[in-house]
């Protein structure tokens, strides 16, 4: 039975993700409702791209402190199961701090590392803007700074990000 529940998990985040992005649909409350729903069950089913795209909603739209952490616990999740978008948002929360997930400028360059050498453009491209200037407690180095700029240049880099805001 496990695997027709990963299937159905699958096809409920599909459903999620469609109705998420569908920009001709009604923004109505109830299908905002039925969406955040979705993604919350498959979050909590353990999908990947669900921890992250759901997490990084909470973590971002959440009106309690409760919301806002368990957003950032299921974002960091998924970052480490491998998703290049949660390992950027990661690094974003390691970055600039929150409550639960105090500032750790360690923390936010590894997870730009994992982020950029999974694809991530923005995340490269922080990454060479932190060598470039010293930032993140780096030291300046040239050389890393181009090697993460010549990454983030690259044609086959993710363009596309999820971003909590857009919708």
């Amino acid at each position: 039975m496990p695997q027709a529940s990963s299937l159905f998990t699958r096809l409920e985040y599909r459903l999620a993700e469609q109705l998420f992005q569908t920009r001709w649909l009604p923004r109505s409350p109830r299908t905002q409702r039925l969406t955040m729903h979705l993604f919350h069950r498959c979050a909590e089913a353990g999908h990947t791209a669900a921890l992250s795209v759901y997490g990084n909603m909470l973590f971002h739209r959440g009106i309690t402190p409760q919301d806002k952490a368990r957003g950032a616990r299921y974002v960091l999740q998924a970052a480490q199961s491998g998703d290049a978008e949660a390992q950027y948002q990661a690094a974003l929360i390691y970055e600039h701090g929150c409550a639960q997930y105090p500032r750790r400028h360690d923390h936010a360059v590894t997870w730009y590392a994992r982020a950029g050498e999974a694809g991530h453009r923005l995340a490269a491209k922080r990454l060479a803007q932190a060598y470039q200037l010293g930032e993140l407690d780096l030291i300046v180095d040239t050389h890393r700074a181009a090697h993460w700029q010549a990454l983030a240049e690259q044609p086959n880099y993710n363009t596309e990000v999820r971003d909590p805001q857009m919708h």
